[in-house]
């Protein structure tokens, strides 16, 4: 019997997601593969952050790239010893979800 050639389509990577508190523009940023991707603008109040908007470019709209943009501003604020104020209504929506989520392991 002859060897078939695999005819799947590859395996899609894993994207290399990365979030940066820009603290002179007073938003966190999302990059995708090095590509920015999505923004979340707060405004700092004392020690918490009011998390106002939350934009995710279209051509990464659909892929959960607006929920890993608040995770990870939510991790590096815990992390800091900062609260969060979430204003932004996408922000509101995903907060339930997250608390019914088991933690990470390290």
């Amino acid at each position: 019997m002859e060897d078939q050639a695999d005819t799947r389509p590859p395996a899609a990577a894993t994207p290399a997601v990365i979030v940066r508190d820009n603290e002179v523009e007073d938003r966190f940023e999302l990059f995708v593969d090095g590509v920015p991707a999505g923004v979340l603008d707060y405004q700092v109040h004392g020690g918490a952050y009011a998390l106002m908007h939350t934009e995710i470019d279209p051509d990464f709209e659909g892929r959960g790239m607006g929920s890993q943009l608040i995770g990870h501003a939510l991790d590096q604020l815990r992390a800091a010893g900062h609260g969060a104020l979430p204003y932004c209504p996408f922000v509101l929506s995903y907060l339930p979800l997250r608390a019914l989520l088991p933690p990470e392991s390290p």
